[in-house]
């Protein structure tokens, strides 16, 4: 077997005999004599107007055979004279510690303050219907965490932390498309993710595993320098819980808020951390895949036959500060992801096909120690604070609703209030509002001057076709709780293990992922020494 790179016209990317006479061609191999091929990634290359698909394809000649052996996750049995480890949440981070640790006979123990992933849909809908936000069962909270509705983006820059495609090849395994192995930025999709969330808890359970929902962390004792036990609330039934803990993997995600307040309250170790503030940007999609596959907006239909909805990644400097597009939806809605009533708080999704009418993007700010200044006096909490109360402002502006405040893109650079607003995706809707006043000092004359540059950057971005959407603040914790670089355990707490985005060392599914799975591991070998 060798392996060659190809480039293609959209329309051959799936034509089996040109991939076989290209195949020949790079490899010096006579096309009789192929009998496989085998697409090993696949990537876009749209810098001109001669859009390629870049191939890696491994060919195989006669006597060679492609493996067929699918991936299989081998578990052991539960060594029962080991004390379980608790993992609190059960987001990518928490779930797939506790895969980890049943593949070394270990058995997790997950603390979920949210409901299983199905149930979350009906507090989604409170929120776009009634404007209800459930502090416990919302976009962040619950089975699969923030990430299982905020659409399955699956690239990550991660890779000198763990095994990417061995995360990758478990998701398959649970489910996902085997097209995730071979994108250049693979994507699950928001309307796929909640059954393989569903099939990786079955797996969990019925190895041992156990998954308590509805139910929060609300204490934990620890005593000379060792982690002794925790205390849960359970929300249905109001009932207070114990449990002798020795090793606990804190996987909260970004916005569990009660959580670093409660670190705080027990004197244990957290710091305050930069992050990224803005907003949402949403244009119409045919104006992205316009300007990013270099044709007019009357060939879109035609040029999109072969190709999926056009993404963009922008960034540059403003005021010595980076402004940059964060977590980019094409296809994609723009979610309210508050945690609690008095916020607003936006996010983006897509759907598998990518195929709603517009695209968003998260576009933000560096946010640094000098901005929370003002809040310096809630010690480790100020970044935190000075999140909150940009989210506080948006409620405000919005009408003290889940309806967020809005402004076009062209009238937020000229400071001017729009008469009107365009059609949005954000569902509990917008109000127009002058976002100078809802986004803290400083932000707005950087993210201006930014949206100016992008529009020079990129054909058809400076329009005001486009919406900006108030706020987008949860781009990472503002709070990072500290821990060995080795052992992976809080510097004063042994067998406390802060792990994922919550505590500062993650950014999406796949390195929240790998980093639970490297938690997992530093337990297994302290078990094993």
């Amino acid at each position: 077997m060798i392996t060659v790179e190809i480039r293609v016209d959209p329309g051959e990317a799936a034509d089996q005999e040109v991939l076989l006479r290209a195949c020949a061609v790079a490899s010096g191999i006579k096309k009789e004599t192929i009998t496989h091929i085998r697409i090993l990634k696949r990537s876009i290359d749209a810098r001109s107007r001669n859009i390629r698909v870049l191939l890696r394809i491994a060919v195989y000649v006669k006597g060679e055979q492609p493996s067929d052996e699918a991936y299989k996750l081998s578990v052991k049995t539960i060594d029962d004279t080991r004390d379980p480890v608790f993992i609190i949440g059960a987001g990518p981070a928490g779930l797939f510690a506790a895969l980890k640790l049943l593949t070394n006979g270990i058995k997790p123990v997950i603390i979920e303050r949210g409901k299983p992933v199905r149930d979350r849909r009906r507090d989604l809908a409170k929120i776009t219907r009634e404007q209800i936000v459930h502090p416990d069962s919302n976009y962040c909270f619950g089975e699969g965490g923030a990430g299982t509705y905020s659409d399955g983006k699956l690239y990550t820059r991660s890779t000198k932390r763990g095994d990417v495609n061995e995360i990758l090849q478990m998701l398959v395994y649970f489910g996902a498309t085997e097209e995730i192995l071979i994108e250049a930025h693979p994507h699950i999709g928001t309307n796929k993710l909640p059954v393989i969330i569903e099939t990786i808890r079955e797996f969990i359970l019925s190895h041992g595993g156990e998954i308590h929902f509805n139910e929060r962390l609300t204490d934990i004792e620890h005593d000379q320098g060792k982690i002794k036990s925790i205390r849960t609330s359970d929300l249905q039934t109001g009932e207070e819980k114990f449990y002798p803990c020795s090793n606990l993997i804190l996987a909260t995600g970004h916005s569990a808020r009660d959580i670093f307040r409660l670190l705080h309250s027990r004197n244990i170790l957290i710091e305050a951390k930069p992050f990224a503030l803005g907003v949402r940007i949403e244009h119409p999609q045919e104006l992205i895949d316009a300007a990013q596959y270099h044709c007019s907006i009357q060939d879109v239909e035609t040029v999109r036959e072969h190709l999926p909805a056009a993404s963009y990644s922008l960034v540059t400097q403003a005021d010595g500060r980076g402004v940059y597009s964060f977590c980019m939806c094409p296809g994609g809605i723009i979610a309210p992801c508050a945690t609690s009533q008095e916020e607003v708080v936006t996010n983006g999704w897509s759907p598998s096909k990518r195929n709603n009418p517009f695209a968003n993007s998260g576009t933000v700010v560096e946010i640094r120690e000098e901005d929370w200044k003002a809040f310096s006096h809630h010690g480790p909490l100020a970044a935190l604070e000075y999140q909150a109360s940009a989210e506080k402002a948006a409620w405000i502006a919005g009408g003290m609703t889940q309806k967020a405040p809005a402004q076009r893109l062209i009238d937020f650079v000229n400071h001017k209030v729009s008469a009107t607003l365009p059609a949005c995706s954000y569902q509990p809707g917008i109000v127009s509002a002058d976002l100078w006043k809802v986004l803290p000092a400083g932000i707005a004359e950087r993210l201006a001057a930014g949206i100016k540059e992008f529009g020079r950057k990129m054909k058809g971005y400076y329009t005001n076709d486009a919406v900006l959407v108030g706020v987008e603040s949860r781009t990472s914790s503002p709070v990072r709780i500290p821990r060995d670089r080795e052992t992976l355990q809080h510097p004063q707490i042994a067998g406390l293990y802060p792990c994922g985005e919550g505590a500062g060392y993650a950014g999406g599914i796949i390195s929240a992922a790998i980093d639970g799975v490297n938690c997992a591991n530093r337990i297994s070998d302290r078990f094993n020494n």
